[in-house]
């Protein structure tokens, strides 16, 4: 109960923003019949599903019970879904492969990816995708590790280290910034504003230090906190020697795909029947 009314102003802001604009999260029309590609999911929440969520996700506005959470047992299903109808379920470094390759995709693949890394990815998430061994991909604000923020609680070091070993390799760990992962008081990403360029880039190497330190692995993939950057940001990283960064625009990854700028579906009730049709769709 306390995770759950814990949900911060910021994001009910939010929340109430989307439902505004009448955002959508379904596959864009124009992917929809494409034949070949790799669809990279972008998860967030994985909350249980008790009478307690249902109670206040049902009362609430909050994104992270709806835009921003996939309920454990959908979680479960989903992933049963990719298993049982045999979608090739490939890691990033595949799909980077790939791509750069220079040869056309044929067939359709799925990348997992999961940003921030709380604790109901640990609990819910993770046991489930080693069930199916399948390879996933976590970006870790790795300045927040262990904090209570926004509603959530953090996985902590010593937890990514040991979902890591639980996954016996197929767990990637990536990069989501060190300390920038926050709204200003316009509601707007605040590396987005042109003077924090350089801060931006400070923070960006904290990150991949802390990584380091902590897991000794070397974050070569990024994902921009809230979807995207600006044009000195992505000039920046494309000098980074990343192998991708991953935006919130959605749409499906082929061989022309610019992997500075990789599109990923965020999976939630509203995406998840576009992603199954695409899926079932020769």
């Amino acid at each position: 109960m306390a995770l759950i009314l814990g949900f911060g102003w910021t994001y009910q802001h939010k929340a109430a923003k989307q439902q505004a604009t009448k955002e959508s999260y379904a596959l864009p029309a124009r992917y929809e019949k494409m034949s070949n590609g790799i669809m990279v999911f972008c998860y967030h929440r994985i909350l249980g599903d008790n009478w307690t969520t249902r109670i206040i996700r049902g009362l609430s506005t909050n994104s992270q019970l709806h835009e921003f959470n996939v309920p454990a047992d959908q979680f479960t299903a989903q992933m049963k879904y990719l298993h049982d109808h045999h979608v090739k379920v490939i890691s990033a470094a595949t799909m980077t492969k790939m791509v750069r390759n220079d040869q056309p995709i044929h067939g359709k693949y799925a990348v997992l990816s999961f940003d921030d890394i709380d604790r109901t990815v640990i609990d819910h998430a993770v046991p489930v995708m080693n069930h199916y061994k399948f390879p996933f991909t976590t970006f870790i604000i790795t300045g927040n590790t262990g904090r209570y923020r926004e509603g959530t609680q953090l996985a902590t070091w010593s937890q990514i280290r040991a979902a890591q070993k639980a996954s016996q390799g197929r767990m990637t760990l990536g990069l989501h910034t060190h300390n920038l992962h926050y709204l200003n008081s316009h509601m707007e990403p605040v590396f987005m504003q042109p003077h924090y360029t350089g801060k931006f880039e400070r923070d960006f190497a904290v990150s991949k230090q802390e990584l380091k330190a902590h897991t000794d692995v070397t974050g070569n993939s990024f994902a921009f906190p809230y979807g995207a950057g600006t044009d000195a940001i992505d000039a920046f990283l494309a000098r980074q020697r990343l192998t991708w960064v991953a935006t919130l625009d959605a749409g499906i990854v082929t061989d022309n795909t610019d992997l500075n700028a990789t599109p990923r579906v965020i999976i939630n009730r509203e995406s998840w029947p576009s992603i199954q049709k695409w899926f079932s769709t020769n």
